[in-house]
Formats: C-alpha cells, sequence, structure tokens
C-alpha cells in the first residue's frame, strides 16, 4: 500500500494558462483534459503539444486522457499512440460504453500497444468509474481483469456523471478498498478520482492510492468547469503532505 503522505497529486488542467498554474502549484502529475467532452474528455493534439514543450523545465510529469470511449479499438489505439508519441508520460483511456470480457480486453489490449508502439516508457492507464452501475457500466473488477490481461501499467476509478455525486457517494470503502486490492495483486498500479476534495483527504489517505486525481477542488468555487485557482492548489498540496 502506499504511504498516507506518499500519493501522487495529478491535476487536470485544460489549457497552457492553468497547465502554468499546475506545474507551479506543485502538482505531480499534470493531465491534461477537455472537460466539454467528459469525465476524460481528450483536448486536442496541439494543445497538449504546446504544453509539453513550454512546461517540461519543471519538475511535473505529463498525463494525457483519450476519452471516454465506447468499443472501438482501432480508434483508441490511434489515439494512445499519438497520446504518447507527443510526450505524454501517461496515457489515461476510460473503458465507457463497453462490455465486459472480450470487448474490454480489447480495448486495453489497444491502449497499451498504442501508447508503447510510440513510446515504451510511457505508463498506460485504464480507467473504469465507480458509478458504473448508475450507466449500465463495467464493473471496477472487470477493468482490473482487463488491465491486467492487456499488460497495462495502472488502473483507475473516476465518475462517468458529473452531476454532485463523488468517488465516495458511489462506491463504499469496503468497495474501493476491494479495487486497490486486486490492482495491487495483479501488479497495476492505481489511481482514484471523481470530484473528490479536501473532505475526503484523510478516506484516501488510509486507502493509499498511488495516485489521487482531482479537477474541481482546485477550481474557483469548486466548479470544474471554472479555472483553477491557485490558492485552492497551493492548499489541497499542503493538506496531501500533512
Amino acid at each position: 500500500m502506499t504511504g498516507k503522505n506518499s500519493m501522487k497529486l495529478l491535476i487536470s488542467p485544460v489549457n497552457l494558462k492553468e497547465a502554468r498554474l499546475v506545474a507551479r502549484g506543485g502538482a505531480d502529475i499534470l493531465d491534461l483534459k477537455n472537460v466539454k467532452e467528459g469525465s476524460l474528455g481528450a483536448n486536442f493534439p496541439w494543445v497538449l503539444s504546446s504544453v509539453i514543450r513550454q512546461l517540461r523545465k519543471f519538475p511535473v510529469k505529463f498525463s494525457a486522457a483519450i476519452g471516454d470511449l465506447d468499443f472501438k479499438p482501432g480508434t483508441a489505439a490511434l489515439s494512445a499512440y499519438a497520446a504518447a508519441a507527443l510526450g505524454a508520460d501517461y496515457v489515461k483511456a476510460g473503458l465507457y460504453r463497453v462490455k465486459a470480457g472480450a470487448q474490454a480486453e480489447a480495448m486495453a489490449l489497444a491502449v497499451v500497444k498504442g501508447v508503447k508502439t510510440a513510446n515504451p516508457r510511457a505508463l498506460a492507464v485504464i480507467s473504469g468509474y465507480a458509478d458504473w452501475r448508475r450507466f449500465g457500466g463495467l464493473s471496477p473488477w472487470a477493468v482490473v481483469r482487463a488491465a491486467k490481461k492487456a499488460g497495462a501499467d495502472i488502473v483507475m476509478l473516476d465518475t462517468a456523471l458529473k452531476d454532485g455525486r463523488n468517488l465516495f457517494d458511489n462506491m463504499t470503502r469496503t468497495e474501493l478498498a476491494r479495487f486497490l486490492a486486486l490492482a495491487r495483486a495483479a501488479g497495476l498500479g492505481t489511481a482514484l478520482a471523481g470530484s473528490v476534495g479536501s473532505r475526503h483527504l484523510a478516506a484516501l489517505k488510509e486507502l493509499g492510492p498511488d495516485i489521487v486525481g482531482l479537477r474541481g477542488a482546485v477550481c474557483l468555487g469548486s466548479d470544474r468547469s471554472r479555472t483553477v485557482c491557485p490558492k485552492r492548489l497551493a492548499a489541497f498540496r499542503e493538506a496531501c503532505r500533512a
């Protein structure tokens, strides 16, 4: 289990201006996404390229979300390849409208092969959704199985429906602990996200994922559609270290 003070902090900016704030604010992982296109919405390649090129001097790793995906392995593979080729250290793919078993495994494998073909050192992150029951998605256990079989590096849970319900509203701590235990047993890194904030830090530290991801908690008014706030980011960073 990750130590309580050693979780990596992943923050998701949407443009270069926000990315600068995140890099300067001490995030461990700068996760570029496009909130207008969903939980793991993909940003434009020229934005990702510009962010990486201009912010490489900062001690931060770069992540790129490539979408909340349905069953299109070719699309997933090419998107994953492009993100890794542009310099992303982590490539995150959400298995959204995908069935358990063969479909999930094919999608995970497509992402992993796309990432590793472009850059063998880049990490493939396969994401499921804590609110899977609400839209008939993959269970977290199915996501772990698919990620393990595909040879992914990290498995993650986020929330698909950004309607005020957070990670802990959708899964119990017991369920989250089971997900993390299964992932660790499979040799996978772990990440948790999903509208989490300062009030969830104690529970997150107790669960001990390798990475905790967020956006809304460090935005003005805790609204993920508004801009990143440096003061909120600094406060969250200090709370993580406490």
